[in-house]
């Protein structure tokens, strides 16, 4: 495990938005097809570089929903500190990412980073990743295969609770996981739920 000494600084892009949370959405990257062009690139050495394996869905962040939009941005004064990036790395492989996901999202649902970490550790923790290196080989792989070999891998999850995202040749780069404001498995809305089920997917391996 690489050691970590310092974390990056994120500044705002966007306005402060402070909005009643109604739900969340934990976004899983697809880690071979993220590091299919950065595999030299020094910002993304931990998950790319395969000096430290190699990975394959790992989280994105855990974002809290609103009705009307999402929070996002909401300032708080707490500063992730380096060893609650040292013990998350295996989960979210980036001291800049995981900087980026509490101060835009986590500070609008937590009151520390402990506690924004801790929750997306419980729920990522509670997966059963499918064998997405053998689903990648299927013969005319659709958005519902990925969708529907997650929602088998896991019971409780229905299909429309799982989100696909391809990129716009095709390839998987995301899977997003609604959740109810009780962190229960719901159905994602219409933006969430991304790529159609008989839409063609391909799934990078990294060879």
């Amino acid at each position: 495990m690489p050691q970590v000494a310092s974390v990056p600084q994120v500044a705002p892009e966007a306005p402060e938005r402070r909005l009643p949370v109604t739900g969340y959405t934990l976004a899983l990257s697809w880690a071979p097809e993220f590091c299919k062009t950065r595999e030299g690139d020094r910002r993304h050495a931990m998950q790319c570089s395969g000096r430290n394996g190699r990975f394959g869905l790992v989280v994105h962040g855990l974002w809290p929903e609103g009705h009307d939009g999402w929070p996002q941005w909401c300032g708080q004064n707490v500063k992730l500190e380096p060893a609650e990036v040292q013990r998350n790395l295996c989960m979210i492989p980036s001291a800049q990412l995981m900087a980026r996901q509490w101060a835009k999202h986590g500070s609008c649902m937590a009151r520390t980073p402990q506690s924004y970490f801790r929750a997306t550790r419980i729920l990522w923790e509670s997966l059963r990743i499918p064998d997405y290196d053998r689903i990648s080989r299927q013969d005319n792989l659709t958005a519902g295969d990925i969708r529907r070999a997650f929602a088998v891998a896991n019971p409780g999850w229905r299909e429309d609770g799982v989100g696909v995202y391809l990129n716009d040749r095709g390839w998987l780069e995301e899977l997003r996981l609604c959740y109810s404001k009780r962190f229960r498995p719901t159905r994602c809305d219409r933006a969430r739920l991304g790529a159609k089920d008989d839409v063609k997917a391909k799934i990078w391996r990294g060879l």
